[in-house]
């Protein structure tokens, strides 16, 4: 994989982690919160993919690396509803 193909893959995971956060109305933290919650998201989504039994839908290639975008967008979606149930705003 190389740096251009990193970069790439680390800016679709923020954009996943951001609308799973903007889904769900609750956004703590920046730009690198964002790239954590996509990859989190990403594995978790994969994780409720199979456990459903279900296929990956809208998943991008890049470079070498498969990257499922709407099970990233669902597994960071419910992952920061957990975390908003757990870390309740004061």
């Amino acid at each position: 994989m190389s740096f251009i193909s990193f970069l790439i893959l680390l800016l679709v995971a923020g954009v996943c982690g951001s609308l799973g956060q903007s889904l769900v109305g609750y956004s703590h933290g920046g730009c690198l919160t964002s790239i954590v919650l996509g990859f989190i998201g990403a594995m978790f989504g994969m994780w409720m993919a199979r456990m459903l039994g279900m296929h990956e839908f809208l998943a991008l290639h890049i470079g070498g690396q498969v990257f499922p975008v709407l099970w990233s967008i669902i597994g960071s979606a419910v992952f920061v509803g957990i975390l908003s149930l757990i870390l309740k705003r004061r």
